[in-house]
């Protein structure tokens, strides 16, 4: 009898975070004059979502109006590396920068990863159920046997595939509703689906660092930043 065997698999937590109604008005308000106030509006093209962080409000842990929104994030976190077996009582973590993204009629965020960042969240402040969908690319490949396989259009076109599902597939197309969070590997290409109309999709993104308590017996995290010494230039 065949058995197949799936290895080595990306691991995405989705969970609800509950707020009040004013809660998510007061924040929603606040976000959109942000974007009022933006201060790098050429960057943002006609295609492309609003994001916060490249306009020069990349700090909303640090906003009252999102204190309680970051609280639960932060319980979400530990819960996530805690389904991983991640002893988190041996780090300090620390919110890097976090912002929204406004998505209206068919903008779209480009596929992209947070490479300066260990892990990352999304949360969805407002999303109707026909708005843009995320999707996770998968970087590596593993079961791409021949070069270019998984996304060829030539080859999608000419039938080669009799199914396309996970063991086939360079991308997920991931669907969550409003209240609904994502945390995943910051290092993990994502983006949203283009083409699709959004009545005015609201989400909040952040950006998680880990530091070791004590880092001397240890090689590979990040050392307690109090040990750090800033250069004088």
């Amino acid at each position: 009898m065949q058995k197949i065997f799936n290895f080595f698999p990306l691991t995405v937590y989705k969970s609800v975070i509950s707020l009040s109604e004013k809660e998510k008005e007061e924040m929603i308000s606040e976000i959109r004059l942000m974007e009022k106030k933006s201060k790098n509006i050429d960057y943002k093209s006609s295609s492309k979502a609003w994001t916060g962080d490249t306009q020069g409000f990349e700090y909303l842990h640090n906003n009252p109006k999102f204190e309680n929104l970051f609280f639960q994030i932060n319980k979400c976190i530990i819960e996530y590396l805690e389904n991983l077996s991640i002893n988190h009582k041996k780090l300090d973590l620390y919110f890097q920068r976090s912002w929204a993204t406004i998505s209206k009629n068919k903008e779209h965020i480009d596929n992209h990863s947070h490479d300066q960042s260990h892990i990352s969240i999304a949360y969805y402040l407002s999303k109707k159920k026909d708005d843009s969908r995320i999707m996770f690319f998968d970087s590596n490949k593993q079961n791409e046997f021949i070069p270019q396989l998984f996304d060829s259009r030539s080859l999608a076109k000419g039938n080669l595939f009799n199914k396309r599902d996970i063991l086939n597939s360079s991308k997920v197309v991931f669907d969550t509703k409003e209240d609904e969070i994502l945390v995943f590997p910051s290092k993990t290409i994502h983006g949203t689906e283009q083409g699709k109309s959004n009545s005015e999709r609201i989400s909040i993104s952040a950006d998680v660092v880990f530091v070791a308590k004590d880092s001397s017996t240890l090689e590979h995290l990040v050392p307690p930043i109090k040990n750090w010494k800033q250069f004088s230039h």
